[in-house]
């Protein structure tokens, strides 16, 4: 067949049905995310094939896996519906109460433990019909390439310094400080520079083989390195594991300050000197101009404008 008469016979839908019948590897549950009858939507896998030359899903046991050809056509299909939501979103302009738009967001969840939370329901509260995606901030996550090809429309983080070849919103510095169990040692004898060091210590875990976080990069380059006994991978859990035992975690004093109401913890002041922790939203070229993606930043800075105070 043609390119030209292959071209002809494929239309935004049917990209749309392919792309979710593929993440869905199910005809049915396509069919309720797509609002469609489940036999419309085998009409159109079977154009699908027909024009791939390929069945695309093949059973596997009790369920449906997608064919290598398939696997081939996933992301090249979402870059496409991603692209034609900005064309159409961005020519009208972007109206929250109207906006089907979906905004992706990747974040760390030591930057407040109110501030997910409070920016859905911002977004979710101004623009109804919008969806949200949340990404973690992991071992695999390449953000300049995820921005890059618009799986996500904005990063929020800490770093010393932020990537110079991406935009960048400033939300808000912080002071290291220390978070401990209120029984800890040090809360009733002080400490200095070498006993903090030789505390317990907990910190997330490495998101690859050899990567440190801010505070060993910072301790390393003082000559310093602290005793790290214990790693986790969920931050949110960490203040739990400091309150019954005798672990420190040190990190963001707006972070730590979350927990002293409702968990026996205590903040205590580092006797290392630190700078202060910053936090950045970060965004491609690709969006700089796009009313909603603007729109999205404008919440993520009110977020954390309103959580500082």
């Amino acid at each position: 067949m043609r390119t030209e008469a292959l071209f002809d016979k494929i239309d935004l839908h049917l990209i749309r049905v392919l792309h979710t019948v593929l993440t869905e590897r199910s005809v049915s549950r396509a069919a309720i995310r797509l609002g469609m009858y489940q036999p419309a939507v085998s009409a159109s896998l079977k154009r699908l094939r027909e024009l791939a030359g390929d069945p695309l899903l093949v059973r596997s046991g009790s369920g449906m896996v997608p064919t290598d050809a398939a696997l081939r056509m996933i992301e090249p299909s979402a870059s496409i519906l991603r692209a034609a939501e900005v064309m159409f979103a961005d020519a009208r302009g972007f109206d929250p109460q109207t906006g089907m738009n979906t905004f992706r967001i990747a974040a760390s969840d030591y930057l407040d433990p109110l501030f997910l939370p409070q920016l859905v329901s911002q977004i979710k509260t101004l623009a109804p019909l919008c969806q949200i995606e949340i990404h973690p901030l992991s071992a695999d996550s390449d953000y300049r390439a995820h921005l890059a090809q618009g799986r996500v429309d904005v990063v929020i983080g800490n770093w010393l310094k932020p990537p110079d070849d991406l935009h960048m919103g400033r939300l808000f510095g912080d002071e290291v400080v220390s978070l401990v169990a209120k029984d800890h040692p040090a809360v009733r004898r002080g400490w200095d520079v070498g006993t903090w060091l030789a505390s317990e210590h907990i910190a997330p875990t490495p998101t690859h083989p050899g990567a440190r976080g801010i505070i060993d990069d910072l301790l390393d380059g003082m000559g310093h390195a602290r005793n790290i006994t214990a790693r986790c991978p969920h931050f949110g859990l960490i203040p739990a594991m400091v309150a019954s035992s005798l672990l420190v975690l040190t990190t963001g004093r707006q972070y730590c300050e979350r927990f002293t109401d409702r968990l026996p913890v205590t903040v205590l002041p580092c006797p290392v000197e630190f700078p202060r922790m910053m936090y950045f939203q970060l965004w491609h070229e690709r969006t700089h101009a796009s009313s909603s993606a603007k729109w999205l930043r404008d919440r993520v800075k009110s977020v954390a404008a309103a959580l500082r105070k």
